[in-house]
């Protein structure tokens, strides 16, 4: 399947990208996009075990079903003060 990732932040810098294209097998989850993302986009390596998902405006879990039909977004760590 092929899933739309939206990216934020410091994902979007790093990739220099609003979205990216992940595909992955079906029954595939959210902790499968994750890895699936570090090895496609090396740069984000570092940041996404650090990183929230989220699906349809709602966080999920590593283990929650990535879903092809869906809106997933990508928003990592925020810094400041």
């Amino acid at each position: 399947m092929n899933l739309t990732v939206k990216l934020f932040a410091a994902a979007r810098e790093l990739t220099g990208q609003e979205a990216v294209a992940i595909a992955l097998p079906a029954g595939a989850t959210i902790g499968d996009l994750r890895r699936q993302m570090g090895e496609q986009f090396p740069s984000l390596a570092p940041l996404l075990p650090h990183a929230m998902f989220a699906v349809d405006a709602e966080y999920v879990s590593d283990d929650t079903p990535a879903p092809e039909n869906s809106e997933i977004a990508c928003i990592p760590p925020v810094s400041g003060g």
